[in-house]
């Protein structure tokens, strides 16, 4: 067989030693290579010998220094971002609008009945701090209250900060308000047996007031069955008056519904579910969806939203839209014109840029998979917050989805969950872990916008324009609709061309390989074929090296066999006449015959005719002969 005939003949190189040193295979590489340098080290004088070396050392640490520079540049996996443009037809984005205010008033007053009685109370206390006041808070629930209780904290000696209550009273019945400047509002949360308490500060009044209602009803909401919150919610044929999208009319049964915990019912056009998604013909404010909407501001939750408006957002289809951070406002009495431009985002994927196709490469439960949309960084951070929750709250946050078998945070069975969840929202170390681990996507669509708006309708056509909205609505002749809850969308494309932005490699295989080629030819004068040369040389030295050890190892076994013998081996003849011809024992004492040698006075035994005494008789090691066979061949 070939291989074994190739391991035969490496046995016999190893066994036969190598046929050139170090110096002879040095010298050999240096006058052969193509390589400047070294053939002038060897031809040159000793001066100029000793000036070569030198320069030839010195330009292949130059050379190395520069390779070193140019393999951790391309290993550092930059990108370029190229910018194309394109024209085409394309599908009309997916439109998530939201009231402003998540549920309406009538519908909630009974569940919001003692926190909206405590925060007039608290609402009195800041504004009209009077003795009579103080008598007005006994009727008052204060289990809500004492959970997370609004506090002053008198600051006005640095040294020593005080706290006050905010219900708090003095010995003569009047309320202890500190109305300096050096006095601010907090929020106290505490842990479950009150003995560890952190503040949360404010630097207004109305944001404390409105972060501590806000608080307190989620604990709220967090116990209502999901089912009886979307009855609470606005419904789309009340929020949705008209709908025209280009020359084709529509209506609320054209969107979908998700309930979005922070705004209550939300209404999506043009989702892509069930549906194809719609393109649009031309761009242009005909081609486009028109909306007429009415928010109900009346109705309003008074202390829950303090905002009136429409919350919408612009989204791919498929996608879950997170309103809260990536939507847009629009303002009641106004019709808002909003001009779409599309960007498509590609980004180049591992090594270069941490993204992902489909996330199922992060290694973050996507708590919003029950929604069947696709991927996106957004679903991948709040998922993380919540499962953080989870684990060290012991419950999961009412504006995230939460996973089957776990339960929301509520003051009843998790009394304490508002400090762990203020402490876990204010954490640098969850968020850095969080971001981490997401990605973001792959492939990208971004729609901008460019929002204008004017007074709808006018003073000259707003009687007829609600007169007939309101018949339509309501099927009355009066007018039961405002300018402050009627809101007017204009979305469409402003053209159709889209940019499509494009990530590459900045330094490709192919630029590496001529960098390296090139200061290596620059500063030495070399080629691909001279590093095979260099290889070669290497390789070489390491198979005279392995040589060398073998042989060294054999002889220190020759050694260690020989060791046992004070001189050389017997002969064969030597081992057997030793037994049998006392003749042939070897005389070490004397050779003269002595009656001490023989105590028994025997006659001593006539000497035989020796053996011959061959060479071939005598016994060596078997490694011995196989040297000197080879000796012999070589």
């Amino acid at each position: 067989m070939p291989v074994k005939k190739y391991l035969l003949k490496c046995l016999h190189r190893l066994q036969k030693g190598p046929g050139y040193t170090y110096k002879e295979l040095l010298v050999w590489y240096c006058d052969n290579t193509n390589t400047h340098g070294p053939k002038r080290i060897i031809r040159e004088g000793p001066k100029k010998k000793a000036m070569w070396f030198l320069l030839t050392l010195l330009f292949a640490a130059l050379v190395c220094w520069q390779w070193g520079v140019f393999i951790n540049t391309y290993l550092s996996w930059e990108v370029s971002v190229s910018l194309s443009l394109g024209f085409k037809a394309m599908d009309f984005p997916a439109v998530t609008v939201c009231n402003a205010s998540p549920f309406k008033y009538s519908k909630v007053k009974h569940l919001l009945k003692d926190l909206d009685e405590l925060m007039e109370a608290v609402l009195e206390r800041i504004l009209a701090p009077e003795p009579n006041h103080a008598n007005a808070t006994r009727a008052l629930n204060f289990t809500i209250w004492n959970h997370a209780p609004l506090v002053l904290i008198d600051e006005r000696n640095p040294h020593d900060p005080v706290v006050l209550d905010l219900f708090a009273v003095n010995h003569n019945g009047s309320a202890r308000i500190c109305n300096a400047p050096g006095c601010k509002m907090a929020m106290r949360l505490c842990s479950l047996n009150g003995s560890e308490c952190t503040f949360q500060n404010f630097t207004s009044a109305t944001q404390a007031v409105t972060e501590w209602y806000v608080l307190q009803a989620t604990n709220i909401f967090a116990q209502v069955p999901p089912r009886e919150l979307v009855q609470m919610g606005y419904p789309a044929e009340q929020l949705i008056l008209a709908c025209l999208f280009g020359a084709e009319p529509c209506s609320y049964r054209n969107f979908t519904s998700i309930f979005y915990p922070h705004y209550g019912n939300c209404y999506i056009f043009n989702w892509g579910m069930t549906e194809k998604a719609l393109p649009s013909a031309n761009p242009g404010t005909e081609f486009g969806l028109k909306l007429i909407l009415d928010i109900g501001q009346e109705d309003y939750v008074p202390y829950l939203a303090s905002t009136a408006g429409v919350r919408l957002l612009l989204h791919e289809q498929r996608s879950y839209p997170f309103i809260r951070e990536e939507g847009i406002y629009a303002m009641s009495g106004m019709e808002t014109s909003i001009g779409v431009l599309v960007d498509k985002l590609q980004r180049k994927g591992e090594p270069y840029t941490p993204c992902t196709m489909n996330g199922s490469d992060v290694p973050i439960q996507n708590f919003y998979r029950n929604y069947n949309t696709t991927y996106s960084i957004q679903a991948c951070l709040h998922s993380c917050f919540q499962d953080h929750m989870i684990h060290n709250c012991s419950c999961g946050h009412y504006l995230y989805p939460l996973p089957q078998g776990d339960k929301y945070c509520n003051n009843r069975d998790f009394p304490d969950w508002a400090r762990c969840y203020s402490d876990l929202q204010m954490s640098m170390a969850q968020r850095e872990t969080c971001i981490s681990l997401c990605k973001e996507s792959c492939n990208d669509t971004q729609y901008k916008m460019t929002i204008s708006m004017a007074d709808w309708p006018s003073e000259a056509s707003e009687d007829w324009i609600f007169h007939v909205l309101s018949q339509e609505r309501d099927q009355s002749t009066n007018i039961t609709l405002s300018r402050k809850g009627i809101v007017k969308l204009n979305i469409y494309f402003q053209e159709f061309n889209y940019r499509t932005i494009e990530e590459s490699a900045a330094n490709n295989i192919v630029w590496l390989l001529s960098n390296l080629g090139g200061q290596f030819g620059f500063w030495m004068g070399g080629s691909v074929l001279c590093l095979i040369e260099f290889a070669e040389i290497i390789i070489d030295f390491v198979w005279i090296t392995i040589i060398k050890l073998v042989a060294f190892a054999k002889s220190l076994r020759q050694r260690r066999t020989q060791a046992h013998y004070a001189r050389p081996p017997p002969t064969v003849a030597e081992l057997v006449e030793a037994h049998t011809n006392f003749g042939f024992q070897p005389d070490t004492a004397n050779h003269s015959p002595d009656a001490r040698a023989y105590p028994d006075e025997q006659a001593l035994p006539v000497p035989g005719t020796p053996p011959p005494n061959y060479d071939s008789l005598r016994l060596q090691p078997l490694d011995v002969i196989e040297s000197d066979s080879e000796g012999d061949a070589i």
